[in-house]
């Protein structure tokens, strides 16, 4: 053979090999989306190329393949199964990068209605059409690099020599891969990437352990502990869900440059109206996401770290928060900016009233991916609930989780001052909102959209404590989770800061002897997990009893017992 064929064969199959062993090894680029390389081996590719070397050789191969179905479909079979490994290996190193955790399938599966409905309903049509024509478009640009690539290496193969050199090399690393899986120990060179095989078949052995968990793990819990509520009596109380409200915002140093002068001029709202403020962080149950599993693990007592403890504590009939303030005369009310379907966990925490989308009302410019801005929603409570009549002792309880503060952070409402004119017809100065509509954020970098959002958070916040400086009112302010790694870092931290706002000495000494220290800067350290947060402000709200009996409330492996 021609020297000049035999070196323009041997160039195409190492191109095509190296495509091949890039296509598996690559690792994320933190905080974006993009992929880098490392130098790292695929022994996948490794194996692959071993076992095609041996069938092609128990077929007695002489000719190149593509020239036989059979060929052609092994061709094909072997395009098509290296794309769904391109896709496992873009998905296991984004996930824990972008978002904060591993992508669990048996979780994470049952929400992707709901985020296809979120997108569709604040992404225009065109942006989701050609975006998920690309997807196609990428996908099958993949499978034809890939089959193309196959193909090359496929008829090199087919020669006896090529296929001896080929096969005993890939056979060596493998050797070598399968020797430092034994040992433990991993040499600087050659260094093996991890296999995807290896995480597909983790997915499938944590759906499995799932599914079979789902009808027999059970564990028991105590009922949360009860409170007459006396340190509070007579104030409404507000507990304030800010959305993506993490420990970040004190720990990353140009996040916390950025808020500084907003969470300063929140704590002078709060000493002007009135009240001082004790703060602590928690450990939140949930990270990056999945806000409800923070609400219902405060709300119960209960730690929900994952969606069937959930699951089965909304299909029981038990105490609350809600139903403790119930008790004690309170109306409660739900304030739901970002609620626009059917919410079942209404009925289980047994509010007075829901107020959803519709019934707050907004109508002025959108905003991102929500529809209502906190500081509008906050302003309608006031109208809609001025309508309502004053029973009792006229006092509220008012749970309100934020939406402005969510992922992707922007672009964020502006703050308006005139809180008379954010429920007007016209709530925003037409510069203000074309200022704040070309502050887009920048997905390579949302530390800068993730602070306007927190800052606008305090505006609204403090902004409305100020105005009702002559109300009696007590706010419990955290966040229910950290914002996704993109903003909080790798291996960040699940802690979440809390703020309790009140004008009431002894409520305020008995949050100080657990830990909560005065101002708006925490100790760093934790005070515990964020369902031992409840009876911790039950006990500062008043004096408490307690009732021991068990109940069973939680299911699979990551549930634990809570008091």
């Amino acid at each position: 053979m021609p020297l000049f064929r035999l070196v323009q064969r041997w160039t195409v199959v190492l191109v095509a090999i190296v495509l091949l062993n890039l296509s598996l090894t690559f690792y994320n680029v933190w905080p974006t989306p993009r992929i880098r390389w490392q130098g790292h081996l695929s022994a996948e590719l490794a194996a692959v190329i071993v076992g095609l070397a041996v069938w092609l050789a128990a077929r007695g191969a002489t000719t190149a393949p593509g020239t036989g179905p059979a060929r052609r479909r092994v061709v094909n079979v072997l395009a098509a199964a290296w794309v769904a490994l391109v896709i496992g290996r873009y998905l296991d190193v984004m996930a824990p990068a972008l978002y904060g955790r591993p992508i669990n399938l048996y979780w994470d599966a049952r929400h992707l209605s709901a985020v296809a409905s979120m997108m569709t309903d604040s992404i225009p049509a065109g942006v989701l059409v050609g975006a998920l024509a690309g997807v196609l478009i990428g996908l099958g640009v993949a499978y034809i690099v890939a089959r193309w690539a196959w193909v090359a290496v496929a008829r090199s193969l087919a020669h006896a020599w090529d296929r001896r050199i080929l096969g005993a090399v890939a056979a060596l690393l493998l050797a070598v891969w399968g020797a430092e899986r034994v040992s433990g120990v991993t040499p600087a060179h050659p260094q093996f990437s991890p296999t995807v095989s290896q995480a597909y078949w983790r997915h499938a052995r944590i759906l499995g352990t799932q599914l079979v968990s789902h009808s027999a793990a059970v564990v028991t819990s105590r009922d949360a502990m009860q409170s007459d509520l006396q340190n509070v009596r007579g104030a409404d109380v507000y507990l304030v869900f800010v959305e993506s409200y993490g420990a970040v915002s004190y720990d990353r140093r140009d996040v916390v440059e950025r808020i500084a002068p907003h969470r300063a001029q929140f704590a002078a709202d709060v000493q002007a109206s009135g009240r001082q403020v004790v703060s602590a962080f928690v450990d939140s149950p949930t990270f990056g996401g999945s806000s409800w599993l923070a609400h219902v693990t405060l709300m119960t007592g209960v730690e929900a770290r994952d969606e069937d403890t959930n699951v089965l504590l909304m299909s029981q009939q038990r105490d609350t928060l809600v139903t403790t303030f119930a008790r004690q005369g309170y109306r409660t009310v739900a304030l739901m900016p970002g609620l626009t379907k059917r919410w079942p966990e209404g009925a289980f925490y047994r509010f007075d009233h829901v107020y959803d989308t519709e019934q707050i009302a907004y109508g002025g410019p959108r905003f991102g991916w929500w529809t209502v801005p906190d500081q509008f929603a906050l302003a309608r409570l006031d109208v809609l609930e001025g309508k309502q009549p004053r029973d009792g002792q006229g006092t509220r309880f008012v749970f309100f989780p934020t939406t402005s503060t969510h992922a992707p952070f922007g672009p964020t409402a502006p703050y308006q001052p005139d809180w008379a004119r954010v429920v007007s017809d016209d709530p925003f100065a037409d510069a203000d909102v074309k200022d704040a509509l070309a502050h887009t954020p920048d997905y390579e970098d949302l530390g800068p959209s993730y602070a306007n959002a927190v800052s606008y958070a305090y505006s609204s916040i403090g902004g409305y404590l100020r105005r009702h400086a002559d109300r009696d009112l007590v706010m419990i302010m955290l966040g229910d989770h950290q914002p996704a790694a993109a903003v909080s870092g790798e291996n960040a931290s699940w802690d979440v800061p809390v703020h309790v706002i009140a004008s009431r000495p002894e409520l305020l000494n008995r949050l100080r002897a657990h830990g909560f220290r005065d101002g708006m800067t925490p100790p760093r350290r934790a005070i515990g997990p964020m369902h031992e947060l409840l009876p911790t402000l039950l006990g500062a709200f008043g004096n408490r009893s307690q009732n021991r009996n068990l109940t069973p409330v939680g299911v699979g492996p990551h549930s634990v017992a809570g008091e």
